[in-house]
């Protein structure tokens, strides 16, 4: 310290504090400093990062606000029923409270017998005719009815949907196969703006990437790499947020919003037209 301006060590801490180039706090096992990276590409990327949160809480408003308005349109039109309560009360104390829970299998038993004792053969036939049919169609009903069980409802649906979105909730990491544009001017203007293909992905942010057009092999992170947006009609592959994974084919491109709108190709959800997706978060299939 003796060739700076500073005496002590603390002295230069508290300079770096005052400056805004660290972020410095004095704890119980001494000073804590933590560097303040005001790369342009950095603080370009943060910006980005708190935008796409931004955006996915929306996304979960706006699901939220379409599962409740389903449920209220279902709920529209039926009628709910609303129990009567009475006191149960006899004339006569002396009189017996009894329940008969078969009321309806008794009835009709004893219907039956009695009138089988006064009614004739050809009346017999007929009685037994008509409660073989109401036992058919009661199997008819009780067949169809676990089919629509079987059959899930448009809510039952989307709600497996979001819930599958859910599981694959947006990350901090894209790296995926695909095309990609090197944007730091670190390793020289031979690699900068050019384009390669990522052949490995290690531990999520660095990726090993093949140019395009020499051949070269690099290793690197995911903050010196961007996305690339084909012309529409070109497939895609989405690398963040709900359809990760998904390959497409691009519609249509937003300049205004900075966004696309794609048709997923394969799986659950295929076919499906999917608007506002942001640029960072799909690339050129390679």
């Amino acid at each position: 310290m003796n060739a700076t301006q500073w005496e002590t060590l603390t002295d230069f801490t508290k300079w770096l504090g005052r400056e805004g180039l660290c972020k410095v706090d004095e704890t119980p096992k001494g000073w804590y400093i933590q560097y303040i990276d005001r790369d342009p590409e950095t603080i370009r990327w943060q910006l980005e990062l708190e935008k796409k949160k931004k955006q996915d809480l929306d996304d979960e408003e706006k699901t939220a606000k379409f599962i409740e308005e389903q449920v209220r349109r279902g709920l529209e039109g039926k009628e709910q029923e609303v129990p009567t309560f009475t006191e149960l009360s006899r004339e006569n104390d002396e009189e017996k409270v009894t329940f008969n829970l078969r009321k309806g299998a008794c009835s009709s038993s004893g219907a039956t017998s009695s009138k089988s004792s006064t009614l004739g053969p050809r009346a017999l036939k007929t009685i037994g005719s008509s409660a073989s049919v109401k036992r058919k169609e009661s199997s008819q009903s009780s067949a169809q009815s676990k089919e629509k069980k079987k059959k899930k409802s448009a809510l039952d649906e989307i709600m497996e949907i979001e819930e599958e979105k859910k599981r694959t909730a947006r990350t901090d990491y894209w790296l995926q196969p695909e095309i990609v544009k090197i944007i730091t001017k670190k390793l020289g203007e031979k690699y900068h703006k050019k384009k390669g293909i990522v052949k490995e992905v290690i531990d999520k942010y660095t990726a090993v990437v093949k140019m395009i057009d020499s051949g070269d092999r690099l290793k690197l992170d995911q903050t010196h790499l961007e996305t690339v947006i084909p012309v529409p009609g070109k497939r895609i592959l989405v690398l963040n947020g709900g359809y990760r994974g998904n390959e497409g084919t691009l519609e249509s491109i937003n300049e205004k919003t900075f966004s696309a709108t794609i048709v997923t190709e394969a799986g659950p959800l295929k076919g499906r037209r999917v608007e506002g997706i942001q640029y960072e978060d799909i690339s050129k299939l390679a």
